[in-house]
């Protein structure tokens, strides 16, 4: 690797270059301080090392005893951590950003005491935090979100006094939320969503006077909000969305003039809205939906000039709504009891208005100067008025007027909403025998935004977030395949050292006895290394090896596999293409699939309310990521309970995704149908259109089906669900478990079943995309 100079031979006799050249692939000059992510210092010593996506190893990097900044982010590093790496007592840097690594954090770090920034996210590490971490005394950015870590926080984080930044979101993390976290005086950003802390939120927070964000969200916690927050008077984000949290919103709450996004959603929270929100001038996102808030909305709301998402979903909310607050972009007012006439004014900004089940009186002409509007929900209210001819809503893509009996109708211009979701049913112009009628048979509740208010929130918090990692990712490179006896096994993402012969003895060559499943493509058979570590291979049938595209389509695609990383995505560990059979090395899933578990009585009621949504939750995310964050996306064409599989915490991870391209080249033509009867849209039947709007239907369907304990069958054809505790929602709801008694699981169930229906309307167009129904499913 390096040439034949005298520079390369001094080079040679360093621990330095024996470390580098035989870990190095990339080199591409003789000398290695110019080659590719390597930086020196003025001796020719190693100080930095920074490549993103080359899949380096770590054999030797604890010779590299100078080194102060190391970022080997996406580098499908595995394994644990190596105990070399506490050898490099000078590193002030190190990121291991979107690696697989696993096991527990080594206690050795202790001895990297210079430790500035440590980055060990979006990995596979699990077990408690060490108590080693006491002393990483300079420690100032810690990040180990979207891991695997568990237990409570351990106290000798105390030490870390000049941590800035504490990022822990996405793991396990129980308990109560420590009190000691006042003893980090110069925190900012304190991210603990995601976890599973419990207990009522601590008053000595308010303490942290340097706090700029604080994230709780999707935790259990319960209690009220302390008055005493009022007093971070630097917080610009504070989001307790998805807890228990009662008790009214503190008046307190109005002195953080400085927040940006108040997010307090999806909790229990009664008594009014605070009446002095106008001090609130930064505040662009509001969230105070799906809790019990009653009294009228705040006039002054509507002067908080910089406001533009408004979400006050399901609450008890009465009284009129102010006409300033057209000029916001987001407003969902829906399953209240508000009242009165609209009387909005220009300019009108509105994009999209929500007002569907509430008292809502007189007409809506004031909406003509709303053009701007993509979504459009008055259902459920008592408008009136005469027929409103030719309103040009070019922009418009969906529009309810249902249960509106005295409003004529809205009839749209010629540009308006063509081909796109409209229900003008129910109105003036209707018969009354035929309206009843359509009552009783009307049992979808659409309420499914186009334009998400928690997209504002989310993108925030994301974009603070990844300001943290402070370098761009590079465009991934595969590792070069391991070839055998002139086949090829990779099993890139786990130790490349297993090859094909240790899975024919843990299998005793595929013997009927390891069998746990069979499928139209392949048996999956458990495989148990004498490690003790279980694995899923997925034996293909022989017909498809005979094709002559397969082998080369076969390894470039499951190349793509093994690069994805979700946490709700079985992972492919790789391939191996062997004279004898080819066959894909899955992670095992000790639960199996939701179909079993949903066929098994037994088994179907330890899947308990609060499960089966959280399941459904995991496939939507999975699906949004497979979408939206991977470049070309990928359509999985096969969703269904069988490819739904659970852990042994039941937790949902979608299987098999891209299998039927894997082992069909040619299915990308539209030629071939791929799917399970029952789970197909109507379009991939009929036409054999495959887009990703395909997931989003079968999506549907596996949602209802783990709501409703069955397969819906001949429900999907009428939509005949209407999601209203004490009617057809008793009869949607798996019989096998009790009714939900607590408001806030109903909720949940309602939401979902809300969604699921929108994700099997006919027309594709309609139905929403998986990243709309992922953050939907998160606010």
């Amino acid at each position: 690797m390096l040439s034949q100079t005298t520079t390369a031979n001094d080079v040679n006799k360093s621990l330095e270059a024996k470390a580098l050249v035989a870990w190095w692939p990339y080199a591409n000059a003789s000398h290695h301080c110019i080659w590719e992510g390597i930086t020196c210092n003025k001796a020719g010593s190693v100080t930095g090392i920074y490549l993103v996506g080359h899949y380096l190893g770590m054999e030797l990097i604890g010779l590299l005893s100078n080194l102060n900044f190391l970022s080997l982010r996406e580098n499908q590093l595995t394994g644990n951590l190596p105990i070399s790496l506490t050898n490099l007592t000078h590193l002030k840097y190190l990121d291991f950003f979107s690696n697989q690594f696993t096991g527990q954090l080594p206690v050795s770090f202790s001895s990297l005491t210079d430790l500035e920034y440590l980055d060990l996210s979006n990995n596979h590490f699990s077990g408690d935090l060490p108590h080693s971490f006491t002393n990483l005394i300079h420690l100032e950015d810690l990040d180990l979100s979207t891991n695997n870590f568990s237990g409570e926080l351990p106290v000798s984080l105390t030490n870390l006094t000049h941590l800035t930044n504490l990022i822990l979101s996405s793991n396990n993390f129980s308990g109560n939320l420590p009190v000691w976290l006042t003893k980090l005086p110069y925190l900012e950003f304190l991210f603990l969503s995601y976890n599973n802390f419990s207990g009522e939120l601590p008053v000595s927070l308010a303490n942290l006077t340097h706090l700029e964000l604080l994230s709780l969200s999707n935790n259990k916690l319960t209690g009220p909000i302390p008055p005493s927050y009022g007093s971070m008077l630097n917080l610009t984000v504070l989001d307790l969305n998805t807890n228990q949290l009662n008790a009214s919103i503190p008046n307190q709450i109005t002195h953080l003039q400085h927040l940006v996004i108040l997010n307090l959603g999806d909790n229990n929270l009664d008594g009014p809205i605070p009446s002095n929100f106008s001090n609130l001038g930064q505040l662009e996102f509001l969230n105070l939906g799906m809790n019990s808030i009653n009294g009228p909305i705040p006039p002054d709301i509507a002067n908080l000039i910089n406001l533009q998402q408004l979400d006050l979903n399901h609450n008890s909310l009465v009284g009129p709504i102010h006409r300033n607050l057209s000029r916001l972009s987001y407003l969902d007012f829906s399953s209240n009891q508000l009242s009165g006439d609209l009387s909005f004014q220009n300019p009108c900004n509105l994009r999209h208005l929500d007002l569907s089940m509430n008292q809502m009186t007189g007409p809506i002409t004031s909406l003509l100067v709303c053009n701007q509007l993509e979504y459009l929900d008055l259902r459920s209210n008592n408008f009136v008025g005469e027929e409103v001819n030719n309103l040009e809503f070019p922009y418009l893509k969906f529009l309810n007027q249902y249960l509106n009996k005295n409003l004529t109708s809205i009839s749209p211009g010629p540009s308006s909403i063509q081909n796109r979701e409209t229900d003008l049913s129910c109105n003036a112009l209707s018969d009354q025998s035929t309206c009843k009628v359509h009552m009783r048979r009307q049992k979808v509740v659409h309420h499914l935004t186009i334009f998400l208010p928690i997209i504002v929130g989310l993108c925030s918090l994301l974009l603070v977030y990844m300001c943290l990692k402070n370098y761009n990712a590079k465009e991934k490179k595969f590792q070069q395949e391991t070839k055998k006896h002139g086949n090829v096994c990779s099993i890139l993402n786990y130790d490349g050292t297993i090859a094909y012969e240790d899975f024919i003895t843990a299998t005793e060559d595929f013997d009927l006895k390891y069998c746990i499943g069979t499928g139209g493509y392949g048996s999956v058979y458990e495989a148990k290394l004498p490690d003790g570590k279980i694995f899923a291979l997925k034996k293909l049938h022989c017909f498809e090896a005979n094709q002559p595209a397969f082998n080369q389509s076969f390894k470039n695609e499951a190349q793509v596999l093994t690069n994805l990383r979700h946490k709700n995505i079985v992972k492919l560990y790789g391939f191996c293409l062997h004279n004898k059979c080819n066959f894909l090395v899955y992670e095992y899933m000790e639960k199996g699939s939701l179909f079993c578990a949903l066929s098994d009585n037994e088994l179907a009621v330890q899947v308990d309310w609060m499960k089966r949504v959280n399941i459904i939750k995991d496939v939507a995310h999975a699906l949004a990521y497979m979408h939206h964050d991977c470049s070309p996306p990928i359509v999985h064409r096969d969703i269904s309970s069988n490819n739904i599989l659970l852990n042994s915490e039941l937790e949902g991870f979608v299987a098999d995704f891209g299998a039927a391209r894997l082992l069909d080249p040619d299915s990308s033509n539209q030629t071939v149908i791929a799917g399970t009867l029952g789970y197909i849209a109507p379009e991939l039947a009929h036409n054999m259109i495959v887009t990703e709007k395909c997931d989003v239907y079968s999506f549907g369907v596996v949602a209802l089906e783990t709501i409703g304990g069955k397969h819906p069958g001949d429900l999907l054809a009428s939509l005949n669900y209407l999601t209203t505790r004490g009617t057809t929602l008793e009869n949607i709801l798996d019989k096998r478990l009790t009714y939900p008694t607590d408001k806030s699981i109903e909720k949940e169930i309602v939401r979902v079943c809300n969604l699921a229906v929108a994700c099997i309307l006919t027309d594709p167009k309609c139905r929403p995309t998986m990243i709309e129904v992922s953050r939907e499913l998160s606010c």
